[in-house]
């Protein structure tokens, strides 16, 4: 063999070794980098898990906070807050009632003609109105004008198949979905504007006081006759339909529950004697916090950075305002130590709350048999493209974790509900118990995965006898008609109508 085809054979193996080397080295780097990334979802994983036992120990540390901030006013992380509703509807309520619901930027004005036992709603009408931002900053009585004008305008155009009985004047159920100390069923004093407000001059004012000076500004003779938030409306709304619901339940971007409790399960320090032997009790729960909580290196960073730091611990883990953004931190940090998503960190997994909780949602229930909805989602959000297979089936069981430790929270709340009202044990012999949870909420009604794991879980922790005496139910609009119901259950009509 020639020197030439000597030195061309040592050239083409030494170009074959090199090559061999850099493909061996690529597969040991991929390798390394998957062996990262799958350390980094098996310690997620262990991070996240929520064992029965582990349930049962947050769903005590409920009921005991339940029982503390009942007994002294802040005495819990809860607030306990009483409602002052202490009479539910019960299906008899007739006439025409309306509701206004203010809690963002939007607010909705609603009309309901009730029928009784037989007509239930005959009929309603809803409307909705965007609040100019220049109001959501200005003067009390610019924004509340606005609102009552508004409201005026809904009323007038009130038709003719709707009935205010004689002599009588219209009742509303105002919806207030902002930090209120309540002081009736009628009158609340603002602490603090949130979601984008600023109006300084109405805090400590009397939000329905306001209400009603601007209705009469606008020669509008309305009355306000319930103060409630979205989670007793919804409760009231579920009490309409079913007289065995006593507790609710928001799962959204918030999340609250109410139920209702014993008259004297109340200290004697609130002063109360409610009507019926029973209040509604807003818990607030979203401020709940255990350390049987089980946290995460990415919940502490999201704590920390929240404009909340150190509150609604209970509310980060188990709400749709937060949800996504704990699956983006997971992701992140599998992109910078093991290269998830390429040798360079994508810009915009580093961006707070781009993933939002629907998003999440869909990349979770994604059937399809290449996950295409997952690499989708990925390039939309992140402008992450040409991911394997592998990598999204690694980001569906981030959102898996996630979503399932959420959930299996939440339900161990509403064990620790039950046990606070004795409903989370077999009932006494020849005594027939149903107990029934409404529930409203974007999370809970449309991220199903998350709402199976929930109502399964229930199951789980309650047992096979008192799980058949529990109902979940969807009570949708609790912040619309709820409000308006409790107008009614609460109308100054009601002592004339049963004397």
């Amino acid at each position: 063999m020639g020197k030439v085809a000597v030195g061309a054979a040592v050239v083409c193996a030494a170009t074959a070794c090199a090559v061999a080397a850099l493909v061996v080295r690529q597969r040991m780097r991929t390798t390394s980098k998957w062996a990262r990334a799958e350390a980094i979802l098996r310690e997620l994983e262990d991070k996240c898990s929520t064992p029965i036992g582990k349930l049962r120990q947050v769903a005590d540390a409920m009921t005991v906070e339940m029982h503390a901030g009942l007994a002294s006013e802040g005495g819990s992380k809860l607030k306990m807050l009483i409602s002052y509703v202490d009479n539910l509807p019960t299906g008899n309520e007739k006439g025409l009632f309306y509701a206004l619901d203010l809690g963002g930027t939007n607010f909705r004005v609603l009309r309901v003609q009730l029928g009784g036992k037989e007509g239930r709603v005959v009929k309603q009408e809803a409307e909705e109105v965007s609040i100019p931002p220049h109001l959501m900053v200005g003067s009390s009585h610019e924004l509340f004008d606005f609102i009552a004008a508004e409201l005026a305008k809904f009323v007038a155009s009130e038709g003719e198949n709707y009935h205010l009985s004689f002599g009588r004047q219209r009742e509303l159920g105002f919806t207030f979905s902002f930090p209120v100390r309540q002081t009736s069923i009628a009158s609340g004093t603002l602490i603090k504007w949130t979601k984008g407000f600023s109006i300084e001059d109405t805090v400590g004012e009397d939000v329905v006081g306001e209400l009603t000076k601007a209705m009469e500004r606008q020669g509008l003779d309305m009355r306000v006759t319930a103060l409630v938030n979205d989670t007793i409306g919804t409760l009231a709304g579920g009490r309409y339909y079913d007289s065995d619901v006593v507790i609710a339940v928001i799962l959204g971007t918030g999340t609250n529950a109410a139920y209702v409790e014993r008259a004297q399960s109340i200290p004697k320090w609130h002063g109360l004697l409610p009507k019926s032997g029973e209040m509604v009790i807003n818990m607030e729960w979203g401020n709940f916090r255990s350390s049987h909580l089980p946290l995460t290196e990415y919940d502490q960073a999201l704590d920390v950075e929240s404009l909340n730091p150190g509150e609604q611990i209970f509310e980060k883990l188990i709400s749709g305002m937060y949800l996504g953004d704990i699956v983006r931190r997971v992701l992140w940090k599998m992109a910078e130590e093991a290269a998830f998503f390429g040798d360079t960190v994508p810009p915009k997994l580093e961006v707070p709350f781009i993933l939002r909780t629907p998003v999440m949602s869909a990349m979770h229930h994604d059937t399809s048999t290449d996950l295409r909805v997952v690499g989708t989602k990925l390039k939309e959000i992140f402008g992450i493209s040409n991911t394997s297979l592998r990598t999204r089936k690694a980001v569906v069981e981030v959102c898996d974790i996630i979503a399932r430790r959420g959930a299996r929270l939440a339900a161990a709340g509403m064990v620790g509900i039950l046990k606070k009202q004795g409903r989370d044990a077999p009932a006494s012999a020849g005594e027939k118990q149903r107990t029934v949870i409404a529930m409203d909420g974007g999370l809970y009604e449309h991220y199903t995965i998350f709402s199976k794991c929930l109502e399964s879980t229930l199951s789980e922790m309650l047992g096979e006898e008192v799980s058949k005496t529990i109902v979940v139910t969807h009570a949708n609009d609790g912040s619309g008609i709820g409000a308006s119901l409790l107008a009614a259950s609460h109308s100054q009509y009601l002592e004339v109508e049963e004397s």
